[in-house]
């Protein structure tokens, strides 16, 4: 789950698998799996740094590790 802003100020935790695309429009608007869209006062970037971490945290994506060059 990734904690995340609506709108009008309210908090909500939303299931990261749910998440089929996430654009700028001006605001960011999250389209879910089912179609069904939500708009949060994250960035989309902020949103995808949410999700990764996520996925890290429960074994899904891999931890890189920067070396010097890179």
């Amino acid at each position: 789950m990734i904690e995340l802003t609506k709108l009008n100020g309210q908090r909500f935790l939303l299931s990261a698998p749910l998440i089929e695309q996430v654009e700028a429009l001006p605001d960011t608007t999250i389209t879910l799996t089912n179609g069904k869209k939500l708009f949060v006062k994250e960035s989309p970037k902020k949103v995808m740094e949410s999700a990764n971490a996520f996925y890290r945290r429960i074994g899904l994506m891999g931890v890189s590790i920067k070396t010097e060059g890179d």
